[in-house]
């Protein structure tokens, strides 16, 4: 486990919580009107022992912040993974009662190699050793409406409209097991409610973001992203922020520097949670406006937008508990394999 800061007080975060409610804490005074729109919560398992526990233990976190997201809701979770030379796409249709099974079997002949793939409501998961791009291609000629969530070899894009105890439900959220999830909750401002619109947004191959907030200069981001060949499925200003992301990694730019990048170039009030292969990340903007809480423990790493998510969680009266500090950078991961 690694612990990085953009400023050198990050490693001595006070052990003592600091309640925060919306409208009260550091910064509140910045944006007037309701502070308390979207969710975010992230559960990193530094025991392996309770990854066939993961979807159990954070269930009840996501629904937790229903309140600050009856809109839609959505989560990324990270396990099952594929070998080297191998992919993972999670795939969603926009239609109800869409024929899956026809268009793997289209697919597979498209492709001429053979694919591993289940159905979970109204995505599919595909497992296929083939480059992610010729996918891409198949998929567009064959199923126009089907959206590419997320690829790579562990991550998982489980997404839709409702509020989060039916999205746990319809994903069987419960049962599944991983090594670490990040989850959202949303109450839309930026753009419509849609599937599309929902959190977590794909940053490139294995990794997500979700936000609170929302940025004053995404629509100008956009346009040069754009132009940069950044492709956007939506008018969401946090796509623009996952964009931004995937830009700053292709031009060769770590994680950790891409998200020091953005404290600079992305305007507005936002606390992001970025999940990764190996772990996940949490910043914040500089003024701090959106709240959230990190708790950790011998077993666990856990985020929230507000502490009664995290209140469920075994041994969290015993955890080290803080409020992550202004435009500083806290990552977690397990060295890559």
């Amino acid at each position: 486990m690694s612990l990085t800061g953009k400023s050198s007080d990050t490693q001595n975060s006070s052990n003592q919580l600091r309640l925060e409610r919306p409208g009260i804490g550091p910064g509140a005074h910045c944006l007037p009107g309701r502070l308390d729109m979207c969710g975010i919560v992230g559960l990193y398992l530094k025991n392996p022992t309770l990854e066939s526990q993961l979807g159990k233990l954070f269930e009840p976190m996501l629904q937790a912040m229903t309140d600050r997201g009856p809109d839609s809701a959505g989560f990324a979770i990270y396990g099952d993974e594929v070998a080297d030379g191998w992919v993972k796409l999670t795939l969603q249709a926009t239609t109800e009662g869409f024929d899956w099974k026809t268009l793997m079997g289209e697919l597979e002949g498209r492709l001429g190699c053979s694919l591993d793939w289940f159905q979970n409501a109204s995505a599919a998961v595909l497992k296929i050793q083939i480059e992610e791009a010729s996918v891409r291609l198949a998929l567009a000629d064959l199923a126009p409406s089907v959206r590419i969530m997320s690829a790579g070899q562990s991550i998982e894009i489980l997404k839709g409209m409702g509020l989060p105890q039916e999205i746990s439900q319809r994903f069987g959220l419960a049962g599944m097991k991983g090594s670490h999830i990040i989850g959202h909750t949303r109450m839309a401002t930026e753009s419509a409610v849609t599937m599309e619109g929902s959190h977590p947004f794909s940053t490139g191959a294995d990794l997500c973001l979700v936000h609170n907030g929302s940025l004053s200069n995404h629509f100008r981001l956009r346009q040069e992203l754009k132009r940069a060949g950044i492709h956007f499925e939506t008018d969401n200003d946090t796509e623009v922020a996952a964009g931004y992301l995937t830009w700053r990694l292709q031009q060769g730019d770590s994680l950790k520097e891409a998200l020091d990048h953005s404290l600079e170039d992305l305007d507005g009030f936002f606390t992001f949670a970025i999940g990764t292969r190996n772990g996940f990340a949490v910043i914040r903007d500089p003024i701090a406006c959106k709240p959230a809480i990190l708790a950790e423990t011998d077993d666990y790493v856990a985020m929230a937008s507000e502490y009664q998510a995290l209140s469920s969680l075994p041994g969290i009266e015993n955890a080290r508990v803080w409020e992550p500090a202004p435009a500083t950078m806290y990552i977690w991961e397990r060295e890559s394999a």
